[in-house]
């Protein structure tokens, strides 16, 4: 059996990990952790826990082919064989039937027999596939991914595999099997043909599409020397190699591991180093860790926290170079100020780039922040115009948000790529009335040093940040970030549960600084700067949005200025 948590609904009630001790585990105060792939005998307990949860946040899922169609398609992923996708059947035009019934006649003939591809074996192009099928699509489904790897969980990488709760390669995620699916693993797509509708693979194959959705991801930025990079004690994070091998080394008790980059990735390496009593220094080119996320006021918090767990931290300098011995074995580095750090492990932590360099060419609107799209997850061309048979979502999409001006957000959150992925497939085989706009509001978590921190809502959109709940020295408070009067987003540090009640301040363009009473209510609160290196624009509309369910949910302009 395999398991995921959605922890951006995770309130830390913690009945999962009375429940099933051996699968569930509370780090600190509310920070869980889980086991993706828990052994058979503890099924009944995993299956109790995820009904007992207050908020649903558990899904189990048994990873078995249920049918002849899912059998197939797995055996075809593991002999690398390709089926052929069959050919769309054109709509028959009833007699006497008008533009409206030819419409729906054309979608239910697309979702019986129409070709889809998803670029990206991901939790986004999961979710997706998933999506597609509970709406009833049963045409050719095609699945195309440069790892070898069916779709996992990334979260844990950086968590419970360095701590070495979890092996890397039991990260799966649930539901693969139940897709009846065409799978092609292994093979990057290298380019995209949007007059003859073809994805382009590395093998040098074609795989024909009627409609597509871009789900690409990100990988992690690499060192910028690449001798430096192949020094042996230098690693990335992102993928599920790159976790087994850190995880390896961090076992072999190096005597210092250097982090370079101070951001959430980082963070969590040096919180699972210090976990297992290794000597960490951390290198953040900002003033504090977390800073480009969460801006300096809170920043200087997580700085704290940093300090408070041992870890030699060192902001406002950057790691100039990396030495290796003759061997090439990675042994110290020159950072900026002059000083020298010793260190057998280098992590580099410097963000994510976007994987689009197999749309170069293709007339899409791409550029290092992702692929443009409407709210509607429909990809822009070159020309800022959309068309029907190219969607876009979760890491690789850049789209426009209206509670944030409309500026496009290009979101790394498991929780927007699960909620656009969900809204593109429902869009892909839905008539343009029926469709969905992606506006769910962003919301991110980080367990770190035993702390749990969840966001909600675009920190960085802020000007002004306001402790509304409980203690800054205690690392357990609740953050609320306004801009020119509304409130725009909400951090929590060990104190999640509330997060849900300032997302919907956040979705109505609440007052900010708020003005009701609130538990655990410091005395002297009051708005600071949030110490967000960003320019921001001084005209911006207010706009609230609506509805819970996605087919509901609805902006509303208040008033613009």
């Amino acid at each position: 059996m395999r398991l995921v948590v959605n922890l951006t609904r995770c309130e830390g009630y913690a009945q999962c990990a009375f429940l099933a001790p051996d699968v569930f585990q509370i780090r600190g105060e509310e920070a869980l952790w889980d086991d993706p792939d828990p052994d058979e005998d503890q099924h009944d307990r995993v299956l109790r826990a995820a009904a007992a949860c207050p908020v649903q946040a558990i899904r189990v899922d048994r990873i078995e082919a249920r049918d002849a169609v899912a059998q197939a398609s797995q055996a075809a992923a593991t002999s690398g064989e390709a089926t052929v996708p069959s050919q769309p059947v054109p709509p028959q035009r009833p007699a006497g039937a008008g533009p409206v019934a030819m419409r729906e006649a054309a979608i239910g003939a697309f979702r019986r027999s129409g070709r889809i591809v998803i670029v990206g074996a991901s939790l986004a192009g999961l979710a997706a596939a998933e999506v597609l099928r509970r709406e009833g699509f049963t045409g050719s489904l095609t699945i195309i991914g440069d790892e070898p790897a069916q779709p996992y969980d990334r979260p844990p990488l950086s968590k419970q595999v360095l701590d070495g709760l979890v092996p890397a390669d039991r990260t799966g995620l649930p539901g693969v099997g139940d897709l009846g699916a065409r799978w092609l693993l292994g093979v990057p797509a290298t380019g995209l043909d949007l007059v003859g509708r073809q994805v382009l693979l590395g093998d040098g194959g074609a795989v024909e599409y009627d409609r597509l959705l871009i789900a690409t991801g990100t990988r992690a930025r690499p060192w910028h020397d690449q001798a430096e990079a192949a020094l042996d004690g230098v690693f990335v994070l992102r993928s599920s190699d790159d976790a087994a091998g850190l995880r390896q080394r961090l076992a072999g008790r190096p005597r210092r591991v250097l982090v370079i980059g101070g951001g959430f990735t980082g963070s969590e390496v040096a919180s699972a180093c210090r976990d297992q009593g290794l000597a960490v220094t951390v290198v953040e080119r900002g003033v504090a860790p977390l800073v480009g996320a969460l801006g300096g006021v809170i920043g200087q918090v997580a700085a704290d926290l940093h300090r408070a767990h041992g870890v030699d931290l060192r902001c406002g300098v950057t790691v100039s170079s990396l030495e290796g011995d003759s061997g090439g074995r990675l042994r110290r580095a020159h950072l900026s100020d002059g000083s020298v750090v010793d260190a057998d492990v280098a992590v580099v932590a410097l963000g994510a780039v976007r994987n689009t360099e197999w749309l170069l060419g293709s007339r899409l609107a791409v550029s290092p922040w992702g692929v443009a799209c409407d709210a509607g997850c429909r990809a822009f061309d070159l020309n800022g115009v959309t068309g029907d048979d190219v969607f876009v979502a979760g890491d690789v999409a850049r789209f426009p948000h209206p509670l944030y001006d409309y500026q496009f957000l290009a979101l790394e959150h498991w929780g927007n790529a699960v909620t656009q992925a969900e809204a593109a497939a429902h869009n892909m085989v839905s008539l343009p009335a029926d469709r969905w706009a992606h506006l769910a509001t962003p919301v991110f978590w980080s367990a770190q040093f035993g702390t749990n921190i969840k966001s909600v809502g675009a920190p960085t959109f802020a000007d002004q940040v306001i402790i509304a709940q409980g203690s800054v020295p205690e690392r357990r408070f609740v953050a609320v970030y306004g801009r020119q009067g509304r409130v725009t987003a909400a951090v929590a540090f060990d104190q999640g549960k509330w997060l849900e009640f300032y997302q919907q301040m956040i979705e109505a363009a609440a007052q900010f600084p708020p003005g009701f009473r609130a538990v655990d209510q410091p005395d002297d609160r009051q708005p600071v700067p949030a110490q967000i290196d960003k320019k921001i624009s001084e005209f911006h509309a207010t706009v609230a949005v609506t509805g819970h369910d996605p087919s509901e949910r609805r902006a509303e302009l208040i008033s613009q200025y």
